[in-house]
């Protein structure tokens, strides 16, 4: 698990984690509502990686798990 900040520019969606100054563009992603975002997602650098489902509500912090590489 890991604090991940993410932020929306330019209509794509950044993913970045602090601890490891990691920034990739989620490039997919699971559910893509505004009522409910996140579910899995796929990173520009190939990792899957699980946003908790919730409101699309950006720039946030959120506890994220890493399920592939």
């Amino acid at each position: 698990m890991a604090k991940v900040m993410l932020r929306e520019k330019e209509d794509k969606i950044y993913f970045y984690i602090a601890k490891k100054d990691m920034e990739e563009i989620i490039e997919e992603i699971e559910f893509d509502q505004d009522i409910k975002w996140g579910g899995e997602v796929r990173l520009s650098n190939g990792e899957l990686w699980w946003i908790e489902p919730g409101v699309k509500e950006l720039p946030k912090e959120a506890v994220c798990k890493k399920i592939d590489d």
